[in-house]
């Protein structure tokens, strides 16, 4: 049985292989496969799973590839994602992709389908919709009918059939891939000494690339490795990440948190691969009906949705009450105007609630933590030392 160390590290190739050998190979196994990318934050991968199909993250470029191309296609004031996802497009690590879904999440997404119709990247490029109204009659049958509409284009290239049995089970196998995640994140909370929030962050991001039944695979090997380990606390604060729920932080920074003082045991990385909470059903004569209705009623909170009801300072603060966290970091890509309008009714609730915070920005390819390191060490040593 492989090392955690070795899992570890394989996932860690698997997150940042900008070229998705691992996808690619997997399409060419099967005539009838297809690769169909998808930008932040959530998408419905269940439904490409039961096309025959899989729906592959793409998170930007990180800080592993140099932008020259990209700066050329957007303005300075918005953030750096878009221009690491047009430099991976320019540069063919797309090549053998069979379609793009960019989500409704905010303007520079939307603009950033434009530019792939205009660079004919893929067979089809969908601005996938999600629902604003939140009554089942209303905002769930449209959400249907924008699922719906992403399948037709795929059953054009590879002419799969998608019946109720092949989506439920696609379903259940994605319900299976989050309680394990879940499970993972539960450990960490309970003894975050045994794994690090950097090393947790590999391996739900190589999920993002790989078929749902090998990284459930990983994700069981981990667990059950993890319930071997036991190490030392050391003498460090509980903290929950929040504000990268679309542009990912450099590993680099998360590590930073880390070795500044902090457990990190909640975040909003990678925000998609948690987005439904608990199973979606599995046994209905409807499977759309159910991922509709899963999406209106059990999506977890985000800058990202609209949720006038159902306020997220709530949620935010219920969640820290749950993961007994000392403080709140709030951890936003520059000029991500979702996270930075938030910001400050979030922050106003933890005054009033009396939760201890610090605020910083960030681009995916920062390259330099030390200010941001001497400011999380000094959150984590005032909380220490006059907590």
């Amino acid at each position: 049985m492989e090392s955690l160390n070795e899992i570890i590290s394989k996932c860690e190739d698997l997150s940042f292989d900008l070229n998705f050998t691992r996808a690619k190979e997997w399409k060419s196994q099967d005539q009838s496969r297809v690769l169909v990318g998808y930008m932040p934050i959530y998408f419905p991968r269940e439904i490409i799973h039961a096309a025959n199909g899989l729906a592959i993250g793409i998170m930007g470029g990180g800080d592993k590839k140099l932008i020259v191309k990209g700066d050329a296609y957007y303005q300075s004031y918005i953030c750096h994602m878009p221009r690491g996802i047009i430099e991976l497009a320019l540069d063919n690590h797309f090549e053998g992709f069979d379609g793009f879904i960019f989500p409704s999440i905010c303007d520079v997404i939307r603009n950033l389908s434009g530019m792939f119709k205009l660079l004919n990247k893929g067979k089809f490029v969908k601005y996938l919709d999600y629902p604003q109204n939140f009554k089942s009659h209303i905002g769930g049958t449209f959400y249907i009918q924008e699922m719906e509409h992403v399948l037709a284009e795929v059953k054009k290239i590879n002419n799969v059939e998608i019946t109720p049995e092949r989506l439920n089970h696609s379903i259940s196998l994605f319900n299976k891939n989050r309680k394990l995640t879940e499970e993972i994140y539960s450990i960490r909370d309970a003894a975050p000494w045994k794994i690090t929030a950097a090393d947790v962050y590999h391996i739900v991001r190589a999920g993002l690339v790989i078929p749902v039944e090998e990284h459930n695979e990983i994700l069981e090997k981990v667990i059950s490795l993890l319930n071997q380990e036991s190490g030392e606390p050391l003498d460090k604060i509980r903290v929950l990440v929040i504000g990268a729920f679309c542009e990912q932080p450099p590993v680099g920074l998360i590590r930073a948190i880390e070795l500044a003082g902090c457990y990190i045991v909640e975040d909003d990385f990678l925000l998609g691969t948690r987005w439904i909470q608990g199973d979606i059903p599995t046994d209905s004569n409807d499977p759309f009906r159910a991922l509709s209705h899963s999406y209106l009623n059990n999506s977890t909170f985000s800058s990202s949705v609209y949720d006038v009801d159902n306020p997220k300072e709530a949620r935010l603060l219920k969640l820290a009450s749950e993961r007994k966290v000392d403080g709140i970091i709030f951890a936003a890509p520059s000029f991500c105007d979702p996270a930075l309008l938030d910001h400050p009714i979030l922050q106003q609730a933890c005054i009033e609630n009396n939760m201890r915070y610090i605020s910083f920005l960030y681009s995916e390819n920062t390259g330099q933590f030390k200010v941001i390191k001497e400011q999380v060490g000094t959150f984590s040593d005032s909380i220490k030392l006059w907590d």
